[in-house]
């Protein structure tokens, strides 16, 4: 008699249903990152350290002690700026609230009081004129309906010492123009090291919201000897985090249009920085803080 073979029976159907949702995942999985391209695909760009979008001041921490009227500066980590009424991505615009808590519901839109003053245009700043006091500031960005993302900062307490009157015709904030706020021109980094735009007079926006009279940055990063580096933040981004090989660079920031033409509104003179070290990142691990080369003082 011919011995009977134990056939064993294997069950296909989770292991298909789990391939099919994979794919179907993967498939979709471009798109959602074209819809929000908050970090750019290059071979330099890293996450920031902490991977959490954030809005914070650039120019102001918590303790100063100012003289209104001044300048409060706009950062924003990880998402990109747009107008409101427009949709982009995950792109939003800031609102500034002074001497005013988080909302308790993020789910409702933010008014329009004295407490929380909005940058619908896609601005970068605000000039401050309070009279002399302590008072509270904070960011919090929100949607083409002014209903906040939880995308918010630390609040920081400012202390006006004393309000002045500007001289007729004076610009508090100046000239419009672009900047590097960091890093300073001629400084010496280790890797990664993060790079921070800033606009004055000028309106940011992502492209893809068609909004006239509005541009984005774009970062020119020449390394000595070699083909120049071209990064478009075509998201409304404000900052990018980079870890460049060794090596001397020069960067040059660009607002470019958002009319189609690629017109540039505004530039930069080209600046120097010296990249001592590149830190290696694996898969996974998260970038450390910026820190200057052995032997000189930090920024």
């Amino acid at each position: 008699m011919v011995p009977q073979r134990k056939v064993k029976i294997v069950n296909f159907l989770p292991a298909a249903l789990a391939f099919l949702a994979c794919a179907v995942l993967l498939a979709g999985a471009p798109a959602a990152r074209a819809a929000a391209p908050e970090i750019l695909t290059h071979p330099w760009v890293v996450p920031p350290p902490n991977r959490q979008p954030e809005a914070y001041f650039t120019n102001a921490k918590d303790g100063d002690v100012r003289e209104s009227p001044f300048v409060l500066r706009f950062g924003l980590a990880m998402r990109g700026l747009v107008p409101a009424g427009k949709t982009a991505g995950r792109a939003g615009h800031h609102h500034l609230l002074v001497n005013q808590g988080l909302p308790l519901d993020f789910k409702k839109p933010l008014p329009f009081t004295e407490q929380y003053i909005h940058f619908g245009k896609g601005q970068m700043e605000h000039v401050v004129d309070l009279p002399p006091g302590t008072y509270t500031f904070n960011l919090l960005l929100a949607d083409q309906g002014h209903i906040p993302y939880f995308v918010y900062g630390k609040p920081i307490r400012v202390t006006i010492a004393k309000r002045r009157m500007p001289a007729p015709g004076e610009n508090v904030a100046g000239a419009p123009r672009v900047e590097i706020l960091q890093p300073a021109p001629g400084e010496t980094l280790r890797g990664p090291l993060r790079v921070q735009f800033h606009a004055s007079g000028f309106q940011i926006a992502h492209p893809d919201a068609q909004v006239a009279g509005t541009g984005r940055f774009r970062l020119t990063v020449t390394p000595t000897g070699k083909p120049a580096e071209v990064l478009d933040f075509r998201g409304g981004q404000t900052e990018v985090w980079l870890n460049p090989p060794r090596g001397e660079y020069q960067l040059k920031l660009d607002l470019v249009g958002n009319d189609g033409a690629g017109a540039v509104l505004a530039t930069t003179a080209p600046q120097r920085l010296l990249v001592d070290a590149a830190a290696p990142l694996q898969a996974g691990a998260t970038a450390p803080s910026t820190a200057p080369a052995a032997g000189r003082p930090a920024p």
